[in-house]
């Protein structure tokens, strides 16, 4: 299966919940957002996790979000990766506060077997965390 078909793949199972059907194309030691261990962020789900329970616990935290639009737009594949355009609306529910990004960049790196081994959002990260904070 092409890199460009597992993200499409993982995008269709975030949209049914089907968390194990997203884990299952995951690397063992997954590096999720990797851009983002040098700089504190109150944010939940923008904080770095590793492996697959980081992943799991990602998704744990995509709870305080109440989704109003997930969107990807544009898929772009190159060798061992895949980067995609997303426009999406969530409200922090414990705040009320509304998220609204256009074009959000997801960057997903595969390794030989053909598993997401590091991935990042491309956020405003100043958005999220205003919408965060009470």
């Amino acid at each position: 299966m092409s890199n460009l078909k597992v993200v499409q793949e993982i995008y269709i199972a975030f949209g049914q919940g089907n968390i194990p059907g997203i884990s299952e194309h995951m690397a063992e030691e997954v590096d999720w957002e990797y851009a983002y261990r040098q700089a504190p962020n109150p944010v939940p789900w923008l904080q770095p996790r590793d492996g697959k329970a980081g992943v799991a616990q990602f998704f744990e935290s995509l709870g305080a979000l109440e989704f109003h639009q997930f969107v990807p737009k544009v898929l772009l594949e190159g060798p061992d990766l895949v980067v995609a355009l997303i426009d999406l609306e969530a409200t922090v529910k414990k705040t009320g506060k509304r998220i609204v990004e256009r074009d959000e960049v997801h960057i997903w790196h595969f390794g030989e077997a053909g598993k997401v081994v590091r991935f990042r959002h491309c956020v405003d990260t100043y958005q999220h965390a205003l919408a965060y904070t009470p």
